[in-house]
């Protein structure tokens, strides 16, 4: 299955070393020889060679300086040597061909972009090959428990002087103005996505980065491939949300869907909807959302900019997985939230007001000033108070009791002001509403201080 890789090695060893009673341990190793660990994770890689012996290559004269009949095939016998991977975790190994094969693949680069006639059918098998060579491996594997995205330096891969030429080049040969989709699409076939898809789980945000460039393109150029594409996409994220919570390359991906959504035709697909559905709204649920909510978001304004019908689905998928215990998380919803309302239509408003400004009345009497301060915000939109002034006989009493009591009991002073605000504009806006609704919280709060006092037991 794609992005699985081998688990790591059971660290509960009876050889593990002992420590003093007062070292805390971590499932038989101390806490310090888990950091220790994890500084040694700065650079790793899986490209290695079993045997000890150098490799030699031959050196090949510059594509330039041999007659331009000569240059084709000379390009394939450079691409072919470039298919020798090299240890880059012994870092005293091969000093020499490392460097020789970084020159050549800098030299294809050129060759590549300024270069006409070089792209002949017996081309492509072969610039395929290289690449793939090269990129497709097992990734290291990582310890979820141990790393956290949020905190830790990702581990880079050790590899990445030659990596990143070979994207640079695989680029440029799918940007080329000679390049043949039908030609190609016999080598850049269903198993190669697959491939290329595993490796957004790399943890080297350089390599993803050129990932989403090199499936963007493939996106574009290879109509067969895109449905295959995205039900790839939608496994992994559907692998993500209920399996395994681990996936490096989230927001890369999230961002090729970005303007893969930007380009569907009207009316929307059955499977598009689906996918929004199913997939990117329950993407709301996970514990790493700050690594690419900003993405997220973006996605679900797209097909809301597409299909306004869809607002009202969303909002309610968004009420239904909205974070309890999570002050951050409960801001990000705020703010993608009005990132919606920036967008809904008046009509699509007027179906989700209740159950939304419900959240937003709790949201401003959280204790948490950060929450609070978020949702006070929406006053501040123009085009939100536009709608909420169209609707306050619904809104206003949702949201009176809590900011009235707000207003009178908040302990954060920032928080009081912004309330004394809105409740200047809801009073502005519809002052008959505001004084009855004034008039019944005074009387209920009169009332509740009566009952209480009558049955509080007698001294």
């Amino acid at each position: 299955m794609m992005g699985d890789r081998p688990s790591p090695p059971s660290r509960a060893m009876s050889s593990a070393p002992t420590s003093s009673p007062s070292v805390d341990k971590v499932d038989g190793f101390s806490r310090k020889s888990v950091r220790k660990a994890k500084q040694k994770r700065s650079q790793s890689s899986s490209q290695f060679r079993s045997q000890g012996k150098p490799i030699e290559l031959t050196p090949l004269p510059l594509i330039k300086d041999v007659p331009a009949p000569e240059q084709p095939e000379l390009f394939l016998k450079k691409l072919q040597q470039c298919c020798t991977v090299f240890d880059f975790m012994d870092t005293l190994s091969d000093l020499k061909m490392k460097e020789y094969k970084r020159s050549t693949l800098n030299e294809l680069v050129d060759y590549v972009t300024v270069s006409r006639g070089y792209l002949t059918e017996q081309a492509y098998p072969e610039v395929v090959k290289m690449v793939s060579h090269n990129i497709f491996r097992t990734l290291p594997p990582s310890d979820s428990n141990e790393f956290d995205p949020e905190e830790d330096e990702p581990t880079l891969e050790a590899s990445w002087p030659h990596l990143q030429l070979v994207y640079e080049f695989f680029i440029r040969f799918l940007e080329s103005q000679e390049f043949q989709p039908s030609i190609a699409k016999k080598y850049i076939d269903q198993k190669f996505v697959l491939q290329l898809l595993e490796l957004f789980d790399s943890e080297d945000p350089r390599e993803r980065d050129y990932l989403k460039t090199v499936l963007h393109r493939i996106y574009g150029k290879f109509l067969g491939l895109r449905a295959f594409i995205r039900k790839q996409i939608n496994n992994i994220f559907l692998r993500f949300v209920y399996e395994t919570e681990h996936f490096n390359g989230v927001a890369e991906l999230l961002e090729i869907l970005g303007s893969i959504i930007n380009g569907f035709a009207l009316p929307l697909k059955a499977e598009h909807k689906q996918f929004l559905v199913k997939v990117l709204i329950p993407l709301h649920t996970v514990r790493s959302l700050s690594l690419f909510h900003a993405q997220l978001a973006y996605c679900i304004v797209q097909f809301l900019e597409k299909d306004p019908t869809l607002t009202e689905p969303v909002i309610r998928g968004l009420l239904k997985f909205w974070p309890k215990t999570c002050s951050q998380k409960e801001v990000m919803f705020l703010g993608e939230l009005e990132e919606i309302l920036d967008v809904i239509e008046p009509t699509q408003f007027v179906k989700i007001q209740e159950p939304l400004f419900k959240q937003i009345s709790r949201c401003v009497s959280s204790p948490h000033f950060q929450v609070a301060e978020r949702a006070l915000y929406y006053w501040n939109n123009e085009y939100i108070m536009s709608l909420i002034e169209e609707n306050s006989s619904v809104i206003l009493p949702i949201m009176f009791a809590s900011l009235y009591r707000i207003s009178k009991e908040h302990w954060n002073p920032a928080i009081v002001a912004l309330v004394y605000n809105v409740l200047k504009a809801f009073m502005e806006m519809n002052s008959t509403l505001f004084d009855e609704l004034t008039a019944t919280y005074k009387s209920d709060r009169q009332r509740g201080l009566l009952k209480n006092i009558r049955e509080q037991p007698a001294s």
